[in-house]
């Protein structure tokens, strides 16, 4: 937008876009024009002009949230000199807010003031000043610009800067106290006004959440007090309940940040703990919503403590420290009836379990017990299914299902502490009560629920109990609710490791009997497949007899509508015990298995046109095939390495089927990356044995992906060149691979370049990159020496350089990767008989681009990267050292030179001793773990 519009002309946009009566096509040129006009330079002025004018809703809106978002991301286009006239304008808007304004205007622009505070150096102490405005600005904004603005301190699209945050955490340190002496005057001042009350204890909570303040600063509020007392009523508004729950949660969580002072925590448990007859009062009166908040407090103190519990217990004789006393309100909490209020509590047992196994102390765990234990028993009774339920439970759409899965979870983490034997003998003994008492079914169905959750924590020789649990299930009658029969093939299924020991063989042939009768049920025909699957994988030697019945089963299986994934699951099972039978019968039982596959598959091409959509998850879709005859590739394995053995023969067969599938669906992207994932494994399977599918399968590869660019295909090159690229000890055969492979990278370079080349591309297509740098990574792997004098490198490195600045993780990884591998290539490698070469190519590669890759990798890492992104970046530059440290530091001082000093409103970014101390990281350093500290920390400056 070359000139600035006048306000008429933005008027008709707004009323074009927001017109009810406009056609479909105005609206689209009205909006395309608004966003052109909200990224232009003139927007800060029309904004301004629109919301001063306050002619209509829809014209007030978008100029708020045009405010808000060029002060987020457009900060930069503002002379400093207007900084305080803009700060003015938007509190004088604010002033002119009522009750009757819409609350969307408002929180735009409460967001847009926080972040000119927070970005204005100039402003000194900016919440003390919106708190003096109490008689000048309406008290509900003033609440919402003071809430606001610590929430976004540490928003990333502001480029704050580490130095200026901690400007900032110091100057909210000190502002604090009057933030909340307004706080304790707005709820004494408007006591009965509910939206005020609400509005203080959400700022309090977003002043606690920044956590740069201590516990002395704020235990003694008068507005943490007033948030304990509403909490203590049982009157008041659930709202008003809930926001005062989030204050004192917020305040608990700086708990763990302050976990020395005794004196300190014994009045906030004592504090907490005078909560628990309210909690008994809202589980009384059935109100659902306070208990939960009660919840949540009571969890929150108990994971806050958490190392105290623990770490102090360890040291005190034997005795438990005083703040184990919140696991017992948690525990309250856990018998609660509604599953619901249960599940809040889950993160903290899984939080205090794991410190607990990383100490193994017997000392420490046996005081914790009690608590686990009583946790199984409240696990035990939520399990339970409700007695009139029909059918079986549906674990896609029953939250009830996907509640027992995370209990089937939580229990196998803690269950070390209680000892799965005792859980496992305590669930059995109700089974066995269950004769002679009222046990009605859904408590022996939750028991066996208990029991498949640690069942393969059971040790093989326990003749015990086990056997008389297999044997109730082999025994249990047709009549059993259907819930009892599916939990217990689930429970089979997960004692496949029990079954598979020698002292238990003898229970295999009953199993797979009864699990073949169940598999006919077609409410347990799922689970049953799953359970098989278990089973033949564990006890891959002892089912080679059963494989002609599995055999047939598959010839049926489309018979029983078994879900996709779990006909999968029994293909694998079969597909493990194929490659353990005797190498005669190899051949026929693969072209069996994978024949049921292909043929469906070769039906579909040549029944299907391209314009035929296939409808997906069902025998209509190719990828509904392709799925499976991957789990059958994936597991099937050869016993020689030579041509001629049968797994290696059946497989090749199979190529030209494969084919003519991958050249019928070349145009959809979807079908080719399951074809792509099943060659990928056909390929894994017969290349130690045979060189007969690397021709084929590069020329196909490099002619489609120049028809269709999918990603995938340069996935399967880098597939290629791992398996073929350096296996074969015959030197001719070795050379014809490598010819082979360096056509098909050749191939593939011009169209992958066309795409990067567009404008953003290598940011529209990370899929392309990282396929493609995966690629490239594979040659550096397998055949450095030929890849390092072919004429196609310089342009990838080229490439690589821009790339480093990529914002995605897996595409910026393989690009990192691909560095760091070409200067690793030059090193000493057994497997490097060039090496010598090697090291001179690149050392030459080096001095061509040393300079620039470390000026963007500086940029990339200071501007761009995330900060788990960075040890690549120090990976790269430590080899880069390897090479020529001197040289390379030098670079590194140039690359930091270069950054900018000072943002856009004047405020330092990093200070010249902050640069210096970076620098002098890389002069020693005892490990790379200090290097991507120091790199992490130098890239705060400027963010």
């Amino acid at each position: 937008m070359e000139d600035s519009p006048s306000i008429e002309t933005v008027y008709e946009a707004i009323y074009a876009l927001y017109n009810q009566n406009t056609n479909p096509a105005e609206k689209q040129r009205a909006s395309n024009w608004l966003n052109e006009m909200q990224k232009s330079v003139y927007a800060w002025k029309i904004a301004d002009e629109l919301l001063a004018r306050k002619v209509d809703l829809n014209s007030c809106y978008l100029a708020a949230q045009t405010m808000r978002s060029k002060l987020q991301n457009s900060f930069h286009e503002l002379p400093q000199d207007s900084h305080a006239s803009l700060r003015d304008a938007l509190l004088n808007h604010l002033s002119k807010l009522d009750d009757t304004t819409d609350g969307v205007i408002a929180t735009q622009l409460c967001v847009a003031l926080a972040h000119l505070a927070l970005q204005m150096g100039s402003w000194k102490n900016a919440a003390v000043d919106i708190a003096s405005r109490y008689n000048s600005l309406k008290t509900c904004f003033i609440l919402e610009l003071l809430t606001v603005l610590p929430e976004e301190v540490n928003s990333r699209t502001l480029r704050l800067g580490a130095n200026r945050r901690s400007e900032i955490y110091a100057e909210f340190s000190d502002n604090l106290p009057a933030v909340n002496q307004l706080l304790e005057l707005c709820l004494t001042s408007e006591a009965n006004n509910n939206r005020i009350k609400i509005r203080s204890y959400k700022c309090f909570a977003s002043w606690l959440n920044i956590r740069s303040v201590s516990l002395s600063q704020v235990w003694h509020s008068n507005v943490l007090s007033n948030a304990f007392n509403v909490l203590c009523s049982f009157d008041g508004c659930n709202m008003i309940q809930e926001a005062a729950a989030d204050a004192v949660i917020a305040f608990l969580q700086n708990l763990e940040d302050n976990n020395n002072q005794d004196e300190i925590q014994i009045e906030i448990i004592n504090s907490v703990s005078r909560l628990e007859q309210a909690y008994m009062m809202s589980v009384t009166s059935e109100d659902l919503d306070r208990t939960v908040n009660y919840c949540r407090i009571f969890t929150e103190l108990a994971e806050s403590l958490v190392m105290t519990m623990v770490n102090k217990s360890l040291g005190s004789n034997g005795l438990p420290h005083f703040s184990i006393k919140a696991l017992e309100l948690v525990i309250l909490c856990a018998n609660h009836h509604d599953y619901e209020v249960l599940l809040i509590t889950f993160n903290l047992w899984f939080r205090l379990s794991e410190e607990l196994y990383k100490i193994n102390n017997v000392v420490l765990t046996e005081m914790f017990k009690p608590y686990f234990e009583q946790l199984i028993g409240a696990l035990y009774k939520h399990c339970m299914i409700d007695t009139d339920h029909e059918g079986l439970l549906d674990e896609s759409t029953e939250d009830f299902a996907d509640f027992r899965m995370k209990c089937s979870d939580l229990i196998k983490d803690v269950v070390f502490i209680v000892s799965s034997s005792a859980v496992f003998q305590q669930m059995y003994m109700l089974l066995q009560t269950a004769s002679v008492s009222n046990v009605t079914w859904d408590q022996m169905e939750a028991a066996l629920f208990i029991m498949q959750a640690i069942a393969r924590n059971i040790l093989p020789h326990e003749n015990e109990v086990v056997p008389k649990v297999v044997e109730a299930i082999l025994n249990m009658p047709e009549t059993a609710h259907i819930n009892m029969r599916y939990t217990s093939v689930m429970l089979l299924g997960e004692l496949c490791e029990w079954i598979s020991h020698e002292q238990h063989s003898e229970t295999l042939e009953p199993i797979l009997n009864y699990l073949q009768y169940c598999l006919r049920q077609p409410n347990l025909a799922a689970v049953t497949a799953k359970s098989l699957h278990s089973i033949c994988t564990t006890c891959r030697h002892h089912m080679v007899k059963h494989l002609s019945g599995l055999i047939e089963i598959l010839k049926v299986v489309d018979m029983l509508n078994l879900p996709n994934d779990v006909a999968i699951g029994l293909l694998k099972g079969v597909a493990v015990i194929v490659a353990e039978v005797p190498e005669e019968h190899v051949y026929k039982a693969i072209k069996e298995i994978c024949g049921r596959q292909l043929s469906p598959l070769l039906a579909l091409v040549e029944s299907t046109s391209e314009k035929t959509v296939p409808e997906t998850n069902t025998s209509s879709d190719p990828i509904y095939w392709l799925d499976r005859l991957s789990a059958i590739l994936r597991h099937l394995a050869t016993k020689s390495n030579n041509e001629k053995d049968p797994c290696v023969v059946a497989i090749v067969e199979m190529w030209p089927s494969m084919s003519k599938i991958c050249t019928r669906y070349k145009t959809d992207s979807r079908i080719t990356e399951h074809f792509c994932r099943c060659l990928r494994f056909m390929i894994r399977l017969v290349s130690r044995s045979t060189t007969a599918l690397l021709a084929p399968v590069a020329q196909q590869m490099a002619y489609l992906y120049k028809e269709h660019h999918h990603s995938c295909y340069l996935y399967i090159g880098s597939i290629l060149v791992d398996e073929y690229g350096s296996k074969y000890d015959n030197p001719l055969v070795m050379t014809q691979c490598h010819s082979l492979l360096l056509e098909m990278i050749d191939a593939f370079i011009e169209p992958a370049f066309r795409l990067f080349s567009e404008k953003d591309g290598l940011r529209n297509y990370p899929d392309t990159v990282d396929d493609f740098f995966r690629l490239a990574c594979r040659f550096i792997q397998k055949l450095p020496m030929p890849f390092l004098q072919s004429p196609v490198l310089e342009v990838i490195i080229r490439c690589s350089i821009t790339a480093v600045s990529l914002d995605h993780k897996e595409a910026n990884a393989s690009v990192m990767k691909f560095l760091l591998d070409l200067l690793l290539c030059g090193k000493s490698r057994k497997d490097n008989v060039n090496n010598e070469e090697c090291r001179q190519y690149v050392t030459s590669i080096i001095n061509s681009i040393g300079e620039q890759l470390i000026d963007n990798l500086i940029q990339a890492s200071v501007f761009s990267l995330q900060s788990y992104m960075l040890p690549d970046v120090i990976d790269v530059i430590i080899e880069l050292m390897a090479y020529d440290k001197v040289q390379t530091l030098s670079w590194l001082s140039g690359a930091v030179e270069k950054l900018p000093k000072q943002n856009s409103a004047g405020l330092v970014t990093a200070t010249n001793e902050q640069c210096l101390q970076f620098l002098n990281s890389f002069h020693s350093y005892e490990n790379d773990g200090e290097l991507c500290r120091s790199l992490r920390e130098f890239s705060r400056y400027f963010r």
